[in-house]
């Protein structure tokens, strides 16, 4: 009777343990699979944030190619009014030039006519 309640401890004892390492390697397998979880949200978290940046630079990189064609625009137009105005400048300084030398022309005429007479 006593090799019976020894066997049956041991069987016991044994059957124990082989259900606690049973238990440890199913939370070891459940771990595992977390971490792998958590690894790959991870990895995708970093994949969006690698996306997001590369859609704002290349949003950063179309305002400025924007803000760029209007400096070039309105340096354009500047330069175009500039012109406008330098040509209309240069009219009215032949236009006063003319008139100078029109006048200038009835002053030599008149001081001839009084000469002659």
């Amino acid at each position: 009777m006593k090799k019976v309640c020894i066997a049956i401890v041991a069987l016991s004892v044994s059957m124990t343990t082989m259900v606690s390492c049973k238990e440890a390697a199913d939370k070891a397998k459940e771990a595992t699979e977390e971490a792998a979880g958590s690894l790959e949200e991870a990895g995708d978290e970093l994949k969006d944030a690698a996306n997001d940046a590369a859609d704002t630079m290349k949003e950063a990189g179309e305002d400025m190619k924007d803000a760029g064609e209007k400096a070039m625009d309105s340096i354009k137009k500047a330069g175009e009014e500039t012109m406008d105005k330098a040509k209309e400048m240069g009219e009215d300084m032949k236009a006063s030039a003319n008139e100078t030398a029109n006048d200038l022309k009835k002053v030599a005429e008149d001081a001839k006519e009084k000469i002659e007479h």
